[in-house]
């Protein structure tokens, strides 16, 4: 089995994940885990952990999964979106077909003003594209 486990362990945490090293080549013969760095992925910021100096070799993996985690992160939030565009048709359709007057009343207004700040943005990004390209 410690043939087939990384060199590095990366525990997931908000903005990015803590790095271990994988040891199993010890006496006890058991997996021991050491904390090696914190990365942050929205800044790209690798910092080791106490006095530790990483290798080029540690590095490179760490910088090969945070390019590889911001692409699922980014792929995640689109999907998201997709999935928040079917929950306002199933919205728009429960309102329309099953809403009782009690439940309309508890989050029409929460709702409207919502979606009136994402439309708001929404046209505001699109006019800026639009004038972007005009521009060019």
């Amino acid at each position: 089995m410690s043939g087939d486990l990384p060199e590095l362990y990366f525990r997931v945490r908000e903005n990015g994940a803590l790095v271990f090293r994988v040891d199993t080549e010890n006496r006890q013969r058991r997996l021991d885990m050491e904390q090696i760095a914190v990365v942050n992925v929205k800044n790209g910021a690798i910092k080791p952990h106490g006095e530790r100096a990483l290798s080029e070799r540690d590095i490179t993996t760490i910088t090969r999964w945070m390019e590889a985690r911001q692409t699922e992160l980014a792929e995640r939030r689109i999907d998201d979106i997709h999935r928040a565009i079917d929950h306002l048709n199933l919205t728009a359709q429960w309102a329309q077909t099953a809403a009782s007057d009690a439940a309309l009343e508890e989050i029409t207004d929460a709702l409207l003003l919502a979606m009136h700040d994402l439309r708001t943005v929404l046209v505001r990004k699109k006019a800026d594209r639009i004038m972007a390209g005009a521009k060019t």
